[in-house]
C-alpha cells in the first residue's frame, strides 16, 4: 500500500522498534503505539471508523438512515450511525506464531519480540472499542489458547501468555486452523501472525473453511531483514532455531538460490491469501508498529467485501 499522509501518522511520530523493544513492558509498547497512531490519524479517512473508540460506526450502503446521526454529520461532515447496546461487538482471535524460527533477529530484537509487539497492539486497540479479545499461540501444535473476552484483568492474561519465548521446535501451520475450526463455529475475526515459513500444504482447504464461516481473516507476515535481503558479506555458519542443525554458508553461492526460493514461498502464499479473500500483509521488523496498526485498519475495511464474494461463488469450501 502506498503511503499516504492522510492514512498514517507523521513521518515524525513514528517510533523505531529498536527504541521501542528497549520497553521491558509490553503493555507500554502497546499504549504507546495506539495512543500514537489515534493522534497521527486524527485526519485519517479512517475518522469514526474505530480509531476514535466512540459509541458510533461509519456509515455503510444498506445501514437503516433513522440511525444516522445528524448533529455528527453537521458538526463533521461525516456520516456515522448509532451503535445500539444490543449490537453485537467483535470476536476476535489473535493466532500468534510461537515456534523457534520466531526467534531469529538480526536488529537487536526478534522476530518473536515484533510479533508480540503487534499482537499486544491489536489487543488493546480492540479493548478499548470494546471488543472481545481472545489468543491461540502455536508452534508444531496449539500451546496456549484463552477465548475472547471483554473483561477485568483478561488483557494481561494476553500478555502472560505472548510473553512467552518460543519453544517449539517445529511450524504447522494448519494447527491453529484445525483447532480454532472446532472451538469457534460463529463468525468473528481471525488474525494470524506468523513468518509463515513453514510448508503450504494442506493449508488452503482449512483456511477456506475459516472463511467459507464468515470470520474475517488477516494474515501477518512477520520476516527479519537478513531474511528478507540474506545480506552475508563472508562464509558463516548459521544455525536452523527449529532443528538445531549448524550449516556452512557461503553466501555469494547461495543468495540466488535462497532467494528464489523466499521469493516463490512468498508468492505463494500471498497469492493464496488474495484467492480466498484473506487479507495480507508482509511485515519485516524495522518498519514502525504504527504502519502496522494503520495497515489493519486497512485490511479490515477491505476484508468484509472479499469475503463477501468468495463465499457467495459456487464451488467454494
Amino acid at each position: 500500500m502506498k503511503a499516504d499522509s492522510t492514512t498514517v501518522p507523521r513521518k515524525s511520530a513514528l517510533i523505531d522498534p529498536a527504541t521501542l523493544m528497549r520497553l521491558q513492558s509490553l503493555e507500554w509498547r502497546a499504549r504507546m503505539i495506539v495512543e500514537g497512531t489515534r493522534n497521527g490519524l486524527h485526519r485519517s479517512p479512517y475518522h469514526g471508523f474505530s480509531v476514535e473508540f466512540t459509541e458510533y460506526r461509519q456509515y455503510t450502503p444498506g445501514d437503516d438512515l433513522r440511525h444516522l446521526d445528524w448533529r455528527v454529520f453537521a458538526r463533521s461532515d461525516r456520516y456515522e450511525i448509532k451503535r445500539f447496546e444490543d449490537e453485537t461487538n467483535l470476536r476476535c482471535h489473535l493466532v500468534v506464531d510461537q515456534s523457534r524460527s520466531m526467534s531469529f533477529g538480526s536488529t537487536g530484537y526478534s522476530k518473536a519480540d515484533y510479533a508480540s509487539t503487534l499482537a499486544a497492539t491489536l489487543a488493546y486497540f480492540l479493548e478499548l472499542r470494546g471488543d472481545a479479545v481472545g489468543l491461540l499461540t502455536f508452534g508444531d501444535t496449539v500451546q496456549d489458547y484463552l477465548p475472547p473476552r471483554h473483561r477485568t484483568g483478561h488483557f494481561r492474561q494476553l500478555l502472560r501468555a505472548l510473553e512467552k519465548e518460543p519453544v517449539s521446535r517445529d511450524t504447522h501451520l494448519t494447527a491453529p486452523v484445525e483447532r480454532l475450526l472446532a472451538l469457534v463455529p460463529k463468525r468473528g475475526m481471525m488474525i494470524w501472525i506468523s513468518d509463515f515459513l513453514a510448508p503450504l500444504d494442506g493449508l488452503e482447504p482449512l483456511l477456506a473453511s475459516w472463511v467459507a464461516i464468515g470470520h474475517e481473516v488477516i494474515a501477518f507476515q512477520v520476516l527479519d531483514p537478513k531474511e528478507l535481503s540474506f545480506d552475508y558479506s563472508e562464509p558463516t555458519r548459521l544455525e536452523d532455531l527449529e532443528t538445531g542443525r549448524t550449516l556452512p554458508l557461503d553466501p555469494s553461492a547461495m543468495r540466488g538460490d535462497y532467494l528464489s526460493a523466499l521469493t516463490s514461498h512468498n508468492r505463494q502464499l500471498q497469492t493464496l491469501c488474495e484467492r480466498l479473500g484473506v487479507g495480507f500483509r508482509q511485515l519485516p521488523t524495522h518498519r514502525p508498529l504504527e504502519l502496522a496498526l494503520t495497515e489493519f485498519l486497512d485490511l479490515w475495511s477491505r476484508t468484509g467485501r472479499h469475503r463477501s464474494r468468495v463465499t457467495s461463488s459456487p464451488g467454494r469450501a
